[in-house]
């Protein structure tokens, strides 16, 4: 442990670590009952989409393992928020879109989540965002890479 005091890289991914876990914590407090980080996640992946989409292909853009993915949608399809169904070109394969009770829950959550972000916008400033931006880019283009 010694030889990582004073490391640049390990304390930014140390802080990278803590601020997830912050984050998440502060966005779970204002989500309607029973809706996750996670499942928020895949509401808003599913409200910018313009099909139904494959489990695989939420897991794969959410980085989330399939048992991860299947634990979400099982959770949020018991809440009403997505629809599950078979793939009509493949029926082994499904298919996920978002409810109406889904879009109002993802909506009622931005909205609540606004406030927040704004706060955190005005106490740094835009421009701290856009300095941090490139570089956490490259950072996560580079592990995407190498994995």
């Amino acid at each position: 442990m010694a030889e990582t005091r004073g490391r640049a890289d390990v304390a930014v991914f140390a802080r990278i670590t803590a601020i997830e876990r912050l984050a998440t914590q502060r966005l779970e407090l204002v989500l309607p009952d029973g809706l996750s980080s996670t499942g928020l996640d895949v509401l808003n992946r599913l409200a910018i989409s313009t099909d139904a989409l494959a489990p695989q292909a939420l897991a794969s853009a959410l980085l989330l393992s399939k048992s991860a993915m299947t634990h979400t949608l099982q959770r949020l399809e018991r809440l009403e928020l997505i629809a599950i169904s078979a793939d009509p070109a493949d029926g082994r394969r499904k298919r996920i879109v978002l409810t109406a009770g889904g879009a109002a829950a993802q909506r009622a959550a931005a909205a609540a989540l606004r406030p927040r972000i704004d706060a955190v916008r005005a106490a740094f400033g835009a421009h701290a965002f856009e300095a941090a931006l490139p570089f956490l880019e490259r950072l996560g283009a580079w592990l995407a890479e190498n994995p």
